[in-house]
């Protein structure tokens, strides 16, 4: 059994393949770390900086934004939802445009687009405004991460991704903590030159977000190979260490062969949302990430309902999301180590359940630095999110379907904000004790389609093994002759559980 197709098609070889380049584990490694090096802490920055304009907001609700605008939580709700919808439609086609034109051109182009948009939240007057504003915002940044995922399959092996991935939502996790600092002293500008303290947040973020799209078209390298140029000057490896860079990542998983050349096809569309198994992970996502809507927006004013501050509470958000990059790093290391997904998934939803079940049943005159305690736990909880779409992505080939479930996935990590943003209400403000039993709920669910998901893989590799198995040596020969199955539908392909 194999985990992936060898067919080689007649298409011209990528620069830099050589298919008998001999090397070691040590010269691998070695290539590895200099892309973690060189590559990564870029594409963590950008990563950085999509989640400091995305936390903006929750930051300026603390500091009445509604309140200076005219308008209550009812149009925050539906502008979260109208900003959910469209994010996901935005994240469909974000890795379709970034296999089209090229992610690294594609990434720098929208930071640069949302950076504008994030500026524009200086001039806003009303609630039109607002929803206009948050419409732009969504439609911006909602193709970045698919195109990121894209580009990050083109440097790295399958079992190094999941570990990449923890560290790009972990730096989100760090933006969130930056972002309620920052904003804790940009909130204190109030009033100079005639500004709310939101408008200066809104001002600097746009600001450090257009410079950064400039310095990242000109650090992306378009592959492995020609890392030479721009920024990166004499590029980041040797000729040989060129060669290892490509050769490594095809004789990893040869449908990668044509990385760059391979284009989405409405085949590759159908294929992707007629999978059970990829809306598995779809359900997974919507289902188990409704809870970080509504925590994620107002956890400043629910830390401030507790009895801090709104400078105060603004800044102890930061270590909740530090502790949440701490986690979800090594969780994510430990499954990639040991090669397994489901119960681990399955693990950190437990933790998130606890969490939640104090915050919703704990009386409202407890000790405000126990609640607060409460609120480290559930935000130290790993995030299922890379480890989630690292096992679809394993799991789900040919390229180009791959592709559309990276686009889908990211679809559905913002899709459920259309309902999850209706969950907190003003009427059980401040502690949201209903709100934290609907999402008790949510997470109960989501403990049973971690276990289903792990048992669907581990079953059909169980009946495709049996079924392979039994076939004769010229039976296989015929099979791989003859057979329409492509990608993760052939008979030798190994699902990861």
């Amino acid at each position: 059994m194999v985990e992936a197709s060898y067919e080689h098609d007649s298409k011209e070889l990528p620069e830099g393949y050589v298919a008998d380049l001999v090397f070691d584990e040590e010269e691998d490694a070695q290539v590895r770390r200099i892309l973690d090096r060189r590559l990564m802490p870029w594409i963590l920055f950008s990563t950085f900086i999509l989640n400091m304009d995305r936390t903006n907001l929750s930051n300026a609700i603390s500091a009445n934004l509604n309140g200076d605008l005219g308008f209550g939580l009812d149009v925050i709700n539906n502008a979260n939802t109208l900003y959910a919808v469209v994010f996901t439609v935005a994240a469909f086609f974000g890795s379709i445009v970034g296999k089209q034109f090229g992610p690294h051109r594609v990434i720098p182009f929208l930071v640069f687009a949302w950076g504008w948009v994030t500026l524009g939240h200086m001039w806003i007057k009303n609630s039109t405004d607002y929803y206009l504003i948050r419409f732009l915002i969504a439609f911006t940044e909602g193709g970045v991460i698919p195109a990121t995922l894209v580009y990050l399959g083109a440097f790295y092996k399958k079992r190094e991704i999941a570990t990449r991935l923890s560290w790009f939502w972990g730096v989100q996790s760090l933006a969130s903590a930056f972002s309620g600092l920052m904003a804790s002293g940009l909130l204190q500008l109030s009033g100079v030159d005639g500004l709310q303290g939101w408008r200066w947040l809104f001002m600097i973020d746009g600001i450090i977000t257009i410079a950064s799209a400039v310095v990242f078209w000109y650090v992306f390298p378009s592959n492995a190979y020609r890392t030479k140029g721009g920024l990166n000057f004499g590029g980041w490896f040797t000729e040989r260490q060129s060669l290892i860079a490509v050769t490594r990542v095809i004789n990893d998983d040869p449908l990668k062969l044509h990385y760059e050349a391979t284009k989405v096809k409405l085949s590759d569309v159908v294929a992707a949302l007629t999978d059970y198994k990829v809306w598995g992970h779809l359900v997974i996502t919507c289902v188990g990430l409704t809870y970080s809507t509504p925590y994620g927006k107002y956890l400043p004013s629910i830390i401030n309902s507790f009895g801090f501050n709104v400078y105060v509470s603004n800044a102890l958000t930061a270590p909740n999301y530090i502790l949440g990059f701490i986690s979800m790093t090594l969780m994510t290391s430990h499954s990639d180590r040991v090669k397994e997904r489901g119960l681990h998934g399955f693990f950190s939803v437990v933790w998130l359940f606890i969490g939640f079940a104090l915050l919703a049943f704990l009386p409202d005159n407890t000790n405000k630095n126990v609640l607060y305690v409460v609120t480290l736990i559930i935000s130290s909880a790993p995030l299922t999110h890379p480890l989630n779409i690292s096992w679809l992505n394993e799991n789900t080939a040919p390229l180009g379907k791959r592709t559309v479930a990276s686009g889908l996935v990211i679809g559905a990590a913002n899709i459920y904000g259309a309902y999850a943003s209706q969950i907190y209400q003003a009427g059980d403000a401040p502690r949201y004790h209903v709100g934290n039993y609907i999402i008790l709920g949510f997470l109960g669910v989501t403990l049973l389609l971690w276990l289903l998901q792990k048992a669907l893989y581990v079953t059909v590799n169980k009946r495709r093994a049996a079924i392979w198995n039994a076939k004769t040596k010229e039976e296989k020969d015929h099979y791989e002759a003859t057979t329409s199955d492509v990608g993760s539908s052939r008979l030798d392909f190994v699902f990861s559980t």
